[in-house]
């Protein structure tokens, strides 16, 4: 048979014609491989079937729960039966710790097992003792052949299998190296057929780059159901396990996590945990932020100071510096505030990235309070979008923002004038325009 030679893509799958040190569509190096492809099609085709889908039957199907609600919530209120998911982080943040305690809860109803191809089993052991997660229900191997993984779980049927991690799987009939973007394609498509094809739910650890992503090509993320980040806080033991996609769940769900001797234990009433370290000072305001399914109360900090140099400063974190340049240019605009001769130093606090309209009106009252050093009055929420005319706009789910805020007594709302919400017992303030914010400081 005559066979065509081309050139494709191992990050992106883009076809080249001829062989190319750098990939034109995603802009990655040494990522073409020769591939030949036959030149006519095969004789051997079948015409499928099409269904009408008001004839598929949808049978009832119930998640597999841990009992960890942290955990349970991120994953759309617990593992969907044959789920293939990968959850990645940073080197040492608790990917392991985290997958031994689920795993572990899970073993008390469900067949699970757990293959370490990163460590022994006297090292899982050890660590198992520490996290008091010894039980004769959970099974695991050190096993790093993929073929004999996939061949030992179809023969256990087990509901769960945990690989940590799949960067350092092999394969014997390829000379593909672990870890290598055709390795990583190929293995992640051998799990996904063995999760669909047997209803076995598969959670799968992978490495990420230097710039925080998940490490391997494009294609793997496509493949898999759902990706998880495990991230670490910069002051606090705490970690966030982040939703970033989830075909059975919300995305951008958080869970919250404090990484301590008996391993990650989770944190259910996380405001609390962040309203402990509030300040009541100028440029100290606090907002709203829903992540998720479930609203954030976060500490914005403004710092405005007369520049000493010919062009302002702007540093931010935490959020788009855009959004807070914007916000700085519509007061100066209808206040007269001179922010432009104003170095502007931006956060939030705990470390959060957040971003969105609602927190504007938030921002702006940072700034505000900074430049004419005068707090806001203690315990005062702030909720509103700000437009480039100066109108203070209201924001959506206003009741679940309430609700929450008055579970720790923050009695004064800041909104806006043609805010529609549920009777509360809160103090409000309704505001229409950026000119009134300056009734706030007098």
């Amino acid at each position: 048979m005559k066979q065509k030679i081309s050139f494709i893509c191992t990050n992106c799958d883009h076809f080249l014609p001829q062989w190319l040190g750098c990939c034109p569509e995603c802009k990655e190096w040494n990522t073409i491989e020769e591939k030949q492809a036959s030149t006519h099609t095969t004789s051997h085709r079948r015409i499928v079937k099409m269904q009408d889908i008001t004839t598929v039957d949808v049978l009832p199907t119930q998640r597999i729960v841990s009992g960890v609600k942290e955990w349970d919530r991120v994953m759309g209120d617990g593992i969907m039966p044959g789920a293939f998911m990968m959850l990645t982080g940073d080197p040492g943040i608790g990917k392991s710790t985290l997958l031994l305690q689920i795993a572990y809860q899970l073993s008390q109803q469900h067949n699970v097992l757990y293959f370490s191809s990163e460590e022994s089993l006297e090292q899982i052991k050890l660590r198992a003792e520490r996290l008091n997660c010894i039980g004769k229900k959970l099974l695991f191997s050190d096993q790093a052949h993929l073929d004999d993984i996939v061949s030992t779980c179809e023969e256990y049927k087990p509901s769960v299998v945990i690989i940590d991690s799949l960067q350092n799987c092999f394969m014997s009939q390829t000379q593909l190296l672990p870890g290598s973007i055709g390795q990583l394609k190929e293995a992640a498509f051998k799990l996904m057929r063995l999760a669909k094809d047997n209803k076995i739910s598969i959670i799968l650890t992978g490495h990420i780059t230097k710039d925080g992503l998940m490490a391997g090509p494009k294609t793997l993320e496509h493949m898999v159901d759902a990706v998880f980040y495990l991230q670490g806080e910069d002051r606090w033991q705490t970690r966030v396990l982040r939703a970033v996609k989830n075909r059975f769940g919300t995305i951008n769900e958080l869970g919250f996590f404090e990484m301590n001797e008996q391993g990650l234990q989770e944190i259910p009433h996380i405001n609390e945990h962040l309203l402990q370290e509030v300040t009541h000072s100028p440029g100290s305001v606090l907002i709203s932020y829903i992540e998720g399914t479930r609203p954030l109360i976060l500490e914005l900090q403004a710092l405005t100071i007369t520049t000493k140099f010919g062009m302002p400063q702007r540093v931010v974190s935490g959020i788009d510096h855009t959004q807070v340049v914007l916000i700085a240019a519509i007061l100066e605009k209808y206040l007269q505030v001179k922010l432009s001769a104003h170095d502007i130093f931006f956060k939030i606090s705990g470390a959060f990235k957040i971003k969105g309209s609602s927190i504007d009106l938030g921002i702006a009252l940072a700034l505000l309070s900074s430049f004419f050093q005068k707090p806001l009055p203690e315990k005062t929420i702030i909720l509103g979008e700000i437009s480039l005319t100066g109108q203070i706009k209201p924001i959506n789910y206003i009741n679940l923002h309430i609700n929450e805020a008055e579970k720790f007594s923050i009695n004064n709302i800041v909104i806006a004038k043609n805010q529609k919400f549920d009777y509360t017992s809160c103090t409000t303030k309704r505001l229409g325009h950026v000119y009134e914010l300056l009734s706030l400081f007098e």
